[in-house]
């Protein structure tokens, strides 16, 4: 419940800093500061001291950057806590949930005493036999390449 409010909080903060930054007037937006107006050549520009919108989206931003490193700081504590994460398998979980693994259907059993005798296999043996030497094929003879024409 706290996790989601403060997401909510989260969310609403950053669309905060983005509308009081989109709002605020750049140092350089003077009519005459594109030609060389005297507002444009000190840091800061003319404004001096600094106005609510800049105050607030200051304050914006340090609540943002403290709730991301409190969040970051939560998951990573859960994460230790409950070990690795097993994967979502959404509705196929709750399918292998209700349903057990169908087993594979064998055979019925016989009766040992009515079960037909099992002739033994014979036993196979092995020889070794000596390979006679065979001649080489012989090889096909190659026709002679004809003669260079001058």
């Amino acid at each position: 419940m706290l996790l989601q409010l403060v997401n909510i909080i989260y969310v609403l903060v950053a669309i905060g800093i983005i509308a009081f930054v989109l709002l605020q007037q750049g140092t350089g937006a003077q009519a005459g500061s594109g030609f060389g107006g005297g507002a444009s050549a000190t840091v800061f520009g003319a404004r001096g001291a600094s106005n609510f919108l800049s105050k607030s989206t200051k304050w914006l931003a340090i609540v943002f950057f403290v709730s991301s490193m409190g969040m970051a700081m939560y998951a990573s504590k859960q994460a230790t806590r409950t070990g690795p994460a097993k994967p979502d398998l959404g509705v196929m979980a709750q399918q292998a949930a209700a349903k057990p693994a169908a087993s594979i259907p064998t055979a019925p059993a016989q009766n040992a005493a009515n079960a037909p005798a099992v002739p033994a296999a014979p036993a196979i043996t092995t020889t070794t036999v000596p390979v006679a030497a065979q001649p080489a094929a012989p090889q096909p003879a190659q026709p002679d390449a004809p003669a260079p024409a001058k």
